[in-house]
């Protein structure tokens, strides 16, 4: 079992930056891949970056450039600095994991991104 909690979330101006963590607790080693997602208010949750367990990383096109996803060692904790945030920006951030076949997710924490 795994378990992850994020936290850093809160109410930024456009142009500004918040960093969100993902702790994760339990059986870390079986980590594979982690991940941020999003969900706006009235849209589906979408992949906004991966990174695996040996480094390699990845973005959705629309935070390529603005977003940095990281983590202190192999598996845990797992960051995801944000800066020059748009209101397009604003929703719930969840951190995801993928072990053994499995996924396993976190509550979620909001980002508000005024104009």
């Amino acid at each position: 079992q795994v378990q992850l909690v994020e936290s850093g979330g809160g109410l930024v101006r456009a142009g500004g930056s918040l960093r969100l963590s993902c702790a994760a607790s339990g059986n870390i080693f079986t980590i594979n891949t982690m991940a941020w997602y999003r969900q706006a208010p009235g849209k589906q949750r979408e992949l906004v970056a991966t990174i695996t367990s040996s480094g390699s990383t990845n973005y959705a096109d629309s935070v390529k450039g603005r977003f940095t996803i990281s983590r202190v060692n192999a598996r845990n904790p797992v960051y995801l600095q944000m800066n020059s945030l748009k209101p397009e920006d604003t929703g719930v951030y969840y951190c995801n994991a993928v072990y053994l076949g499995k996924d396993c997710w976190g509550k979620g924490t909001l980002v508000t991104v005024s104009s």
